[in-house]
């Protein structure tokens, strides 16, 4: 776990063989220049300025990066992408997505039951590749096609269980940061 010194974010990844984005409130759009939804619960702001430098160095450094929930919508506004910013208020099977519901995923990073329990989703994956969706369209997972690992993912792999989706998405981004130990050692 990195101390959120916001001035410490590059020296602190520079430490870390691979970073990864957890879950947490929603984002808050104005620094995105939209305005934040009225149902969002922000996340704090200092939190959130920490994990975009850390987002930024961890990419400068092409250190191995995995986004859980906020950390993947916090990726894709980053790589230009627009977020729903309430599901249900644009979405009929929003309660598929909410509250630990279990949906189908199915994309390059395979197919399977996943947990779930955001109320917010990325549009598209801006300049990232759409690697995951749900059977309603809402974009699930998104990877950066020029980083050798740089993965987000809308579900919650640690509550999915075994499989390419969940603790096998574990074992990939472990792997990777073994080999980006490698490259730095």
């Amino acid at each position: 776990m990195l101390p959120p010194v916001l001035e410490s974010a590059m020296a602190s990844v520079e430490r870390c063989e691979g970073i990864l984005l957890s879950g947490g409130d929603d984002p808050i759009m104005e620094t995105w220049g939209r305005p934040t939804h009225p149902c969002a619960v922000r996340i704090d702001p200092a939190r959130q300025a920490f994990d975009l430098a850390v987002l930024a160095a961890a990419r400068a450094t092409r250190t191995p990066i995995l986004g859980v929930c906020l950390g993947m919508q916090l990726m894709g506004l980053e790589a230009g992408a627009d977020l729903d910013q309430h599901l249900p208020d644009s979405c009929p099977s929003a309660s598929m997505h909410a509250d630990g519901a279990m949906h189908e995923v199915t994309g390059p990073l395979g197919t399977g039951l996943v947990h779930s329990r955001h109320h917010q989703a990325l549009r598209s994956g801006g300049r990232f590749d759409v690697v995951g969706e749900a059977s309603d369209g809402i974009v699930e997972a998104i990877r950066d096609p020029e980083a050798e690992f740089c993965v987000g993912v809308q579900w919650h792999p640690e509550r999915t269980g075994e499989g390419p989706l969940g603790m096998g998405l574990f074992v990939s981004f472990i792997d990777a940061a073994r080999s980006h130990r490698r490259v730095i050692a």
